[in-house]
């Protein structure tokens, strides 16, 4: 019998394409779920071990290490105390194994043996394909549609199949089955009937990938492709960018006659792609994202992370484009919020601006128009700016001496002591100022810590309250049921 299951694991590992270690192991499964089978309680633990050189094979019985109370399946767990009277040496969480005898290789349903092997078989040499195709790091995939399932598309790859769900295909794309197609290979789920190839045709970098199909001087390290953005099936930009001064990045993506972006374009369904110049500085890349609109000028805010782009009257629907697409791809494209404008529009802004950062100066610094208006023509814009900005920059305006300059940074400092007080106080709930066993200084400092309602004190433990507070442990807990008790009483 023995000769039979060698000959038997050779077979079969030869015909699969798969180790025999692999059948080795469903073999082994199937025998002990045959074993399990005629026992009169099939939720044991049995384990069937065969020896790879003779054929040969033992079974045994096992039983798992669990503390008392946790005991739930008598036929495979034992309590330590029962472990330990068969071996003195067992821990919780180790297994009892015991001989018992094993069914006949002959004997075996063949049925459930040949079910359980060839389920083993399967998914070894998924995984072997699989692993595989991950070597060739082919991120890229082509492929047939072998058939539609709801909607998602299930495509043939070479020996893998992979399905490219129906809210990753481009919009009004109607994928038949025997379409060739390409995809990006979006992620692998690993899932309960083994792993599985998840493909995308609206992914960003799916773009990207059919341009380095296209153009060679990508894979030569010639060229690369720094950004893309899309609008699946109707627009998308590219941020290309040079490594050989001698290349004109934006004309070899295109191509002769536009051969390569055409190329492009004719496997998204018709989207249309702008080749876009990247630049190192944020502003000059946003003007060539925004291309073919004309930019006058750009106002940067780091703070906001954000750009007034300010065009021609007649460049403005051009900029903002169809729906808002053109602005939207462009930042998307470079990572800024932007915010198109007129001159117009731009120069009333700015007026607009202006005209607070006075009203701010005049009624915090307690200075007259004049001084305030000097100060916004310096480029201060801020009470902190005019508090911690260097003493001898704000000596160097005209008209302004030390005994001002020391006057306006005093002020300022205490103007913004002022508001940071305001602050805390509106951030903490009315109920919370009101509360028992807290005084004004405790409310604050809760504050500081972001505790700024009932709930959000009744939330705390006790040592993160007498950790914010500094008050005694029993105080704290009792201001924290006192907190809890509208909880209890709803």
């Amino acid at each position: 019998m023995s000769r039979e299951i060698l000959l038997l694991v050779d077979a079969l590992a030869s015909e699969k394409n798969v180790s025999k270690d692999v059948v080795f192991a469903a073999l082994e499964l199937a025998l002990a779920s045959a074993t399990k089978k005629k026992m009169a309680d099939d939720e044991v633990d049995v384990r069937v071990e065969i020896d790879r050189q003779t054929g040969l094979y033992q079974t045994f019985r096992r039983w798992t290490v669990v503390e008392d109370d946790q005991l739930e399946f008598e036929c495979r767990e034992l309590t330590l105390d029962e472990a330990r009277e068969r071996n003195p040496r067992i821990e919780l969480g180790g297994v009892i194994e015991e001989t018992m005898e094993a069914v006949e290789f002959g004997r075996i349903g063949a049925q459930t043996a040949k079910q359980v092997i060839l389920q083993k078989i399967r998914d070894a040499e998924r995984e072997q394909l699989l692993n595989e195709f991950l070597q060739r790091r082919e991120h890229l995939v082509s492929g047939t549609v072998k058939r539609i399932e709801r909607g998602n598309a299930i495509i043939e790859c070479g020996k893998l199949e992979a399905i490219l769900p129906r809210e990753q295909m481009i919009p009004k794309e109607n994928l038949r089955v025997g379409d060739r197609v390409k995809a990006f290979l979006l992620r692998i789920d690993r899932m309960g009937r083994g792993p599985q190839l998840v493909l995308s045709r609206t992914a960003r970098e799916f773009l990207v990938k059919l341009f380095e199909l296209e153009v060679p001087e990508i894979d030569e390290g010639l060229l690369e492709i720094k950004e893309a953005a899309r609008d699946v099936g109707l627009r998308a930009k590219i941020a290309v960018k040079a490594n050989d001064p001698r290349i004109d990045p934006q004309g070899t993506c295109i191509g002769m006659r536009g051969s390569r972006v055409q190329a492009v374009t004719q496997e998204l369904a018709g989207e249309r792609v702008d080749i876009v110049l990247w630049a190192p500085e944020p502003a000059q890349f946003v003007i060539n994202a925004l291309s073919p609109a004309e930019v006058v000028r750009i106002m940067i805010d780091e703070d906001n992370h954000a750009m007034d782009v300010v065009v021609e009257e007649d460049q403005l629907a051009l900029a903002i484009g169809r729906s808002g697409q053109n602005v939207r791809l462009a930042a998307e494209l470079t990572g800024w919020y932007l915010n198109i404008m007129t001159v117009t529009e731009a120069e009333e802004k700015h007026q607009e601006e202006d005209a607070a950062l006075r009203n701010l100066f005049v009624t915090h610094l307690g200075v007259d128009d004049s001084v305030a208006t000097v100060l916004v023509q310096e480029g201060f814009a801020t009470l902190e700016e005019v508090a911690y900005v260097p003493i001898n920059e704000m000596l160097e305006i005209e008209g302004f001496d030390e005994t001002l300059v020391n006057d306006l940074r005093s002020r300022a400092r205490d103007a913004l002591l002022t508001q940071a007080i305001v602050s805390e106080e509106k951030s903490v709930s009315e109920d919370l100022k009101d509360f028992e066993g807290l005084d004004a200084e405790l409310v604050l400092k809760l504050a500081e810590n972001g505790v700024t309602t009932r709930d959000d004190l009744a939330d705390l433990a006790v040592d993160d309250l007498v950790d914010m507070t500094g008050m005694e442990a029993e105080t704290a807990r009792v201001v924290i049921m006192k907190a809890r008790e509208h909880w209890f009483n709803q």
